[in-house]
């Protein structure tokens, strides 16, 4: 008897790379994540990933721990590898940086009296300084961000049980996590967004000189954009699909959603609209980072532990 039913999808693979600048937290992140069930793997070459992966399923999260000491690791290359797997249909891959501000870095080598991999020989301040440069490409690119700035390791591994570990409510490997991200479209549509919305039609606050150097955060920018009469209408249709899409996308277990708002400059618009989307769905009990693509190469976003990593 031949069934009508469609085939069941083989389960996926789900790979968290960890990466981040020296003294940030990845090892602690790593070893927690394995506390969490995970398997990890820390520092292993590029060129061995692929060979990896290849074979049947995983039956658990892989960790994958990376940043500047690994053997042939360059931005370029993490960046063609993640690529290369998230063009994988069996694999659903999330990139975690760990972030930290420079004083806490230097800090940090001071406290600990370690060489800086980057600048074995000179201060720690300046292998900290060549190796954000490197990095910046890749956390640009993260879909999740965490400062750790002021955290403490215990508080670093309750961020990360909160996204990764599975736990009864929505969020973490065993629900959906959540991202909305605002950009420009000068710069292109950010890679793995899932649903796209253009809000190039509403209101530009660009326009009014009082306005033109804030961002979509500030309360003066974010009442300009309401005032447009299609923002209202256009917000909650776009909340209402979100609703729907999301427990959706839960039955088919996938672990991570990614909502994208783009504009012309990615400063104001959709900065604001991504703000108030992650707010709302917050308030509906979902795990929810948001991404700010445009302020971030700026440096501008400063709320970056409620942000996790995740612009008008």
């Amino acid at each position: 008897m031949v069934s009508d039913s469609e085939p069941e999808q083989p389960p996926l693979s789900r790979v968290i790379v960890v990466t981040g600048p020296s003294g940030a937290g990845r090892s602690t992140a790593v070893r927690a994540l394995e506390d969490m069930g995970a398997e990890t793997i820390d520092n292993l070459p590029l060129s061995l990933v692929p060979r990896l992966l290849d074979g049947p399923p995983l039956n658990r999260p892989l960790v994958l721990g990376m940043d500047a000491r690994n053997r042939d690791f360059t931005p370029a290359a993490l960046l063609e590898t993640l690529d290369r797997l998230v063009g994988a249909p069996e694999i659903e891959i999330d990139l975690l940086y760990l972030d930290s501000r420079v004083d806490v870095l230097v800090r940090r080598y001071s406290e600990t009296r370690r060489r800086h991999p980057m600048a074995p020989a000179e201060s720690p301040m300046r292998g900290i300084e060549r190796e954000l440069e490197l990095l910046g490409p890749i956390r640009a690119r993260a879909d999740f961000l965490i400062d750790t700035s002021e955290l403490t390791p215990h508080e670093l591994k309750s961020e990360l049980a909160a996204w990764f570990g599975g736990g009864s409510g929505r969020g973490g490997a065993a629900g959906l996590a959540v991202s909305v991200h605002s950009f420009s479209y000068k710069r292109g549509v950010p890679r793995g967004i899932d649903t796209v919305f253009d809000c190039r039609f509403l209101a530009n606050p660009y326009w009014v000189p009082d306005l033109r150097e804030k961002d979509g955060r500030d309360p003066s920018v974010a009442r300009h954009i309401a005032a447009d009469p299609k923002f209202e209408p256009f917000f909650y249709k776009v909340k209402d699909l979100a609703t729907f899409l999301l427990p959706a996308h839960v039955d088919e277990g996938k672990a991570h959603f990614a909502i994208g708002f783009g504009c012309t400059g990615g400063q104001h618009r959709s900065v604001m609209l991504a703000e108030r989307l992650g707010d709302a769905l917050r308030s509906d009990g979902w795990t929810v980072s948001v991404r700010h693509r445009e302020l971030d190469r700026r440096g501008a976003t400063t709320d970056a532990p409620n942000r996790r990593e995740s612009a008008a």
